[in-house]
């Protein structure tokens, strides 16, 4: 991927209106939802006392995961793109874990995450890629 198609696709990712995300049952938790223009371009992360304990960032059937408890990134791969299986959902996501991490869509994630360097929230989401891996 070129540098011009990551710095567009981090400029489309915008924030959703958060009273479209339900209300978790622990009201000290908030959810932050970024999606970009492509579909299957997402960023979710959870919040707690303005620190992060989730994270998520999937674009075009990859998914990159973060938590507080493992500490480490995690990738793997959404059945987003499967369109022959007629019991899929388009709202819902299945995420299979990938063996050994995939580095490269790590360091995609992160180059395209960078494009917003210097925006709190995406500053707290790239810090996730210099802990413990």
């Amino acid at each position: 991927m070129n540098q011009d198609e990551i710095v567009a696709l981090g400029a489309s990712l915008h924030r959703i209106n958060q009273k479209l995300l339900k209300s978790k049952s622990q009201a000290y938790m908030s959810r932050i939802w970024y999606q970009g223009d492509e579909p299957y371009f997402d960023m979710f992360l959870d919040l707690l006392d303005n620190e992060i304990v989730w994270f998520q960032f999937t674009l075009r059937g990859k998914c990159l995961s973060w938590n507080q408890k493992q500490l480490c990134l995690q990738t793997g791969s959404t059945n987003e793109l499967v369109v022959d299986d007629i019991t899929y959902y388009s709202a819902s996501k299945v995420i299979t874990g990938d063996s050994n991490p995939d580095i490269d869509f790590i360091k995609l994630a992160q180059a395209i995450l960078t494009t917003r360097a210097g925006d709190a929230i995406f500053d707290k989401a790239l810090a996730l890629f210099h802990t413990k891996n």
